[in-house]
C-alpha cells in the first residue's frame, strides 16, 4: 500500500515509551511496521503505546531493557527478534539529558551520560546487527543540534552527542553495504513539559518561527527508514533552521 511503505517490517526502538520515542514508535506503525519498544521505568506508558500500536492492525512488545547494561541489551534485543521475527529498522532513540557546569560536573555525571547516549546505542546497535545484516536493514540514531554546536551548560551531553554523530560515520562505513546509517539530530522541540518562557525564546530565535515537534522529528526517522538505500552515514539537522542563527 503506498500509504504503507513499511508494510511487512519490524522495527526496534528504544526509549519508546514517552516524548519523542512514543511519537517514532507510533509513526513507524502507521507506515505499516511490528514494532518493539524498549522502556527502563515507563511500564505504564509502554502498555499504552503497545495498545495504541495494535489498534493500528500492527504486532507490537514492550521490553524492559536498561541500554547502560550490556546483559540487559542483549536480552532485550533477543526477545525483540523473537517476538518480531526479524529487525529491519532499528532507532536509537533512548538517552538522558541533564544540565550541568563544566567546571562543577562530577566524574559520574559525565560517565552517565556518554553510557546512556554513547555506549548504548554502541550496545544496542551491536547485539542487533546480525538481524539488520540479514535484513538488509536500517540503522537510525538520535543526535542533537547540541552535537554540532557548544552547550556550555550542558558539555557532557553534547560531547555524547557529537560522539554519537561521529559514530553514525563509522558504522556506516562499517556496516556498508548491508546495512544503512543515519542520524536524526534534533533543535529545540517542544514537549508538555518544555519550560515555556525558554520555548517561547526559543521559538522566537528559529528562522521557521517555532519550535519543533515530536511528529517532526518522527517524520525525518521515517524518511531514512524509507528513503533510498544509497544515502547513509549522514546526520539531518531537524531544528527549523535555529543553528542558522
Amino acid at each position: 500500500m503506498p500509504d504503507q511503505p513499511l508494510l511487512g517490517k519490524s522495527a526496534l526502538v528504544t526509549g519508546g515509551a514517552r516524548r519523542i520515542g512514543r511519537e517514532i514508535a507510533l509513526t513507524l506503525a502507521r507506515a505499516g511496521a511490528d514494532v518493539a519498544i524498549t522502556y527502563r521505568k515507563s511500564r505504564g506508558e509502554a502498555t499504552e503505546v503497545i495498545e495504541q500500536i495494535q489498534a493500528l492492525g500492527c504486532r507490537a512488545a514492550a521490553i524492559e531493557c536498561d541500554i547502560r547494561s550490556e546483559e540487559s541489551v542483549r536480552g532485550a534485543v533477543a526477545a525483540a527478534v523473537a517476538i518480531l521475527g526479524r529487525i529491519d529498522i532499528l532507532v536509537n532513540n533512548a538517552a538522558i539529558f541533564e544540565p550541568a557546569p563544566l567546571d562543577a560536573m562530577t566524574v559520574e555525571q559525565w560517565d552517565g551520560m556518554f553510557a546512556s547516549n554513547t555506549r548504548g546505542a554502541f550496545l544496542v546497535t551491536r547485539e542487533a546487527l546480525p538481524a539488520l545484516r540479514a535484513a538488509q536493514g536500517r540503522i537510525v540514531h538520535l543526535g542533537s543540534l547540541g552535537g554540532i554546536e557548544a552547550w556550555p551548560g550542558h558539555a557532557h551531553y553534547s560531547a555524547s552527542k557529537a560522539a554519537l554523530h561521529s559514530l553514525t560515520r563509522s558504522m556506516a562505513k562499517a556496516f556498508a553495504p548491508d546495512v544503512t546509517v543515519n542520524c536524526v539530530a534534533p533543535g529545540f522541540i517542544d514537549m508538555e513539559d518544555s519550560p515555556k518562557e525558554a520555548a517561547a525564546r526559543f521559538a522566537a530565535r528559529t528562522p521557521m518561527q517555532r519550535n519543533g515537534t515530536a511528529a517532526d522529528i518522527a517524520g525525518a526517522v521515517l524518511y531514512f527508514a524509507t528513503c533510498t538505500r544509497f544515502l547513509t552515514g549522514q546526520t539531518l539537522t531537524v531544528d527549523g533552521g535555529l543553528g542558522l542563527v
